[in-house]
């Protein structure tokens, strides 16, 4: 099956390309290879490759950046969505759109999950950006996936998981404070790309969400992953209020897997038991990129 990937040079485009290319042919095109937001040039590649399915990875997704530089984060988080809508509705194939927990408040009770009927609310630009992607894909073609996660690390390009690490290593006497009060589920690039397979495979439909199973707060993670990485720290909890951000976070950021289990394709497993195997395949790796070797 013919496969394009857009953004698949970032943190999820990469793993994506690694799974699939075994099995499909995959036209992997990064942001200087392809600009969404150009129709034009997206229509040229649909009418020439004709793929059966695009994968749509790009994002701006500097979350307190998208406060600042909206007209950037619109351009990138709807209006190229947009543009691979419309060529999808006339050429073919479907759309497998990336969304985010971003798109809810994240106000209900605590430890409560979001479902995928339940109603967006988002508090950020950056929320709102990708809620309204959503809404234009979807106005625009039946055949689409739209697939919310959160949390997302990997291997490669910048993630929270890098950002505390590289702060472990390069001032150890330093106190990091890590907000003890969000919750969410720390998901790996690469089982979601898993996941996204299995979805193509049974030629899903609608708006899914997929996340690792499990949850934990922000500082319970970074906590967790010094310990597996074997790295002295000095990690304290605090408050939201004592970090303050230029963009409003969601206190409760939990998805439920739900339509992947009704469906019974659900390929994430718990955050801890992924976050292991990423710590066993990457540690000298990541420790390398931390110390700036």
């Amino acid at each position: 099956m013919k496969v394009l990937v857009t953004g698949s040079s970032g943190q999820l485009g990469t793993d994506v390309v690694e799974v699939l290319r075994g099995t499909h042919d995959i036209l992997a095109l990064k942001r200087s290879d392809l600009d969404i937001a150009d129709p034009t040039a997206v229509e040229k590649v649909m009418e020439s490759f004709t793929p059966a399915i695009v994968i749509n990875c790009g994002a701006y997704t500097r979350v307190d950046d998208c406060e600042e530089h909206r007209q950037l984060a619109f351009t990138a988080n709807v209006t190229g969505p947009k543009n691979l809508a419309l060529c999808v509705s006339r050429c073919g194939g479907k759309l497998i759109h990336i969304s985010t927990d971003y798109v809810f408040d994240g106000n209900r009770a605590a430890h409560n999950p979001y479902v995928e009927e339940d109603e967006p609310a988002p508090v950020s630009y950056y929320g709102q950006t990708k809620l309204e992607g959503e809404r234009v894909i979807r106005e625009l073609t039946e055949r689409c996936i739209v697939v919310r996660t959160a949390w997302l690390y990997g291997v490669v390009g910048r993630n929270f998981l890098k950002t505390i690490l590289r702060l472990a290593i390069q001032n150890p006497q330093k106190k990091i404070k890590v907000v003890n009060d969000q919750f969410g589920s720390l998901t790996w690039s690469y089982r979601l790309a898993l996941q996204i397979d299995r979805l193509i495979e049974v030629d899903g439909q609608g708006t899914y969400h997929a996340t690792a199973e499990g949850y934990s707060s922000w500082y319970e993670v970074a906590a967790t992953f010094l310990k597996q990485m074997g790295v002295p720290h000095n990690v304290h909890p605090c408050t939201s209020a004592e970090y303050p951000t230029r963009a409003i976070r969601p206190r409760n950021s939990i998805l439920e897997n739900r339509r992947l289990k009704t469906e019974g394709i659900n390929c994430m497993r718990p955050w801890q038991e992924d976050l292991k195997e990423f710590v066993a395949l990457y540690r000298e790796r990541l420790m390398r990129e931390a110390k700036g070797e």
